[in-house]
């Protein structure tokens, strides 16, 4: 059955999965000879011009999965030898142009980029051309198209450009670090840094020492991904890792949606704080809207703080399909909890690193949250849950939610909540397409049909958030 959804991610599982084997091997320091060579056997190069840069390339993958380069603090980086396949963005006339007379496009270029040569073929002067897209909008002929670069068309917040010598270059003034353009790059010349070797280290010193216990707090959105398994032998696959226990983060959207609910009632307005992406993007472009945040932490800090404060020495590694929790884990405020984020591609490369097969394995029981804490994971979850609590807890209030599904749907929000324009009182805000289960971490970005989730939840719908949140 295939996993991913490309080759690329295929390629980058298997560093992750080798350099996890040669930490599990005390064999390190090989990772930089034997990998590469394993990445592209042969004469011949699978991927590149030649043998030599597609090795060259497989090293930097491998630096990124042994956690990347610590003078940067963004969580995703640019491999800059394999970002060289690019055009360079622009919008330009293809020989469909007809070479008309109404000249559409011209009258619609605000800048005057537009020119016309003997036979009345245009042709975009790109000094003057801002990139606005009017010009393609007015051609009958559809003769002029966007070449923009994957990751530039990805990242819907602008933070890539074209850097020195047409490597893509990304300003960490505005990244999100949502991991978007890290999926969308055809050549994989995007990727995330990985903390999977802090992982093993905690697992295997706790083995060794028996010292403290490490706990894995998986993302609800877990039922969309691993379709090859049953979840319940997902479960038992982390605690043969040795991990001491699994948690659902969905038990802290619990704890995140009574309290968030009460906040929400207290002010009479608010944003999410579930979506650390989410939660950059409103500091980075909307800095007046800050204090409309809600004050609760996420649903993986609350779950996190509660399994520390229950066992002072534990060791807590989140598990979900975010790039930007691994930011998120670096804050302050989530720092003395969380020790360390994989995505759910990591989890599969860990797994496999250890050679047993998870489809063969007996089921283990995954039972903490509630229905409304494990919807979490799909676009309208929070707002649904929050609706609930609000309801168990006899709270007056009515909620009128803005469901942001994406961060262009965020900003509309977000624009029109800032000029005193939104008719609704409560921001559900995802920067990823159909929630965390289009998060760039996910094993397939296929699986975003969100009835995989509500599944899951049914499985503990006779419970009320209050139910869930008993066991605390």
């Amino acid at each position: 059955m295939r996993i991913f959804d490309t080759d690329v991610q295929k390629l980058k599982y298997e560093i992750l999965r080798e350099v996890a084997r040669h930490a599990y091997e005390d064999r390190l320091i090989d990772c930089y000879t034997d990998i590469p060579v394993a990445m592209a056997p042969g004469p011949k190069a699978t991927m590149r011009c030649c043998v030599y840069k597609e090795r060259a390339i497989a090293v930097e993958r491998v630096k990124l999965a042994m956690g990347g380069n610590k003078d940067n603090p963004n969580t995703i980086e640019v491999i800059g030898i394999a970002c060289d396949e690019c055009p360079v963005s622009t919008y330009q006339v293809t020989d469909v142009c007809r070479g008309c007379l109404a000249h559409h496009c011209a009258a619609a270029c605000p800048r005057g980029a537009i020119s016309f040569d003997e036979n009345q073929k245009a042709h975009i002067d790109p000094d003057k051309c801002v990139e606005c897209g009017k010009c393609a909008e007015a051609c009958p002929y559809g003769a002029i198209a966007n070449r923009k670069r994957p990751c530039e068309r990805a990242c819907k917040v602008k933070a890539i450009s074209e850097g020195e010598n047409h490597v893509a270059h990304i300003d960490n003034d505005k990244c999100i670090q949502c991991g978007a353009c890290v999926y969308q790059c055809p050549f994989g010349a995007i990727s995330q840094k990985s903390f999977i070797l802090d992982a093993i280290q905690m697992l295997r010193e706790s083995e060794a020492t028996k010292a403290f216990n490490v706990y894995a707090v998986v993302a609800p959105s877990i039922a969309s991904q691993f379709r090859y398994a049953k979840l319940g032998q997902v479960v038992t696959a982390l605690k043969r890792l040795g991990f001491y226990n699994v948690v659902e983060a969905a038990l802290g959207a619990d704890i995140v949606a009574y309290a968030e609910a009460r906040e929400l009632a207290e002010k009479g307005f608010l944003t999410s704080s579930c979506c650390p992406a989410f939660v950059s993007y409103i500091h980075k472009q909307f800095p007046k809207m800050v204090d409309k945040i809600s004050h609760n932490p996420s649903p993986m800090v609350a779950i996190s703080k509660y399994i520390k404060e229950t066992d002072p020495e534990a060791k807590v590694v989140f598990i979900g399909p975010c790039t930007a929790k691994k930011a998120e884990a670096q804050k302050e405020e989530a720092k003395p909890w969380v020790d360390c984020v994989l995505t759910f591609d990591e989890l599969q490369a860990l797994i496999d690193s250890r050679d047993f097969d998870v489809s063969e394995l007996e089921e283990s029981d995954l039972d903490n949250a509630s229905y409304y804490g494990r919807i979490f994971a799909r676009s309208g979850g929070l707002s649904d849950a929050v609706v609930q609590a609000l309801k168990e807890q006899n709270i007056d209030f009515t909620v009128k939610p803005a469901v942001c599904d994406g961060i262009e749907q965020c900003r509309m929000a977000l624009l029109k909540a800032s000029r005193g324009a939104l008719p609704e009182n409560f921001i559900e805000g995802m920067a990823c397409v159909g929630g965390c289960i289009g998060g760039a971490g996910c094993l397939t970005h296929g699986a975003k049909d969100k009835s995989e989730v509500d599944k899951y939840g049914m499985e503990a719908f006779e419970k009320t958030i209050a139910d869930a949140l008993k066991v605390l």
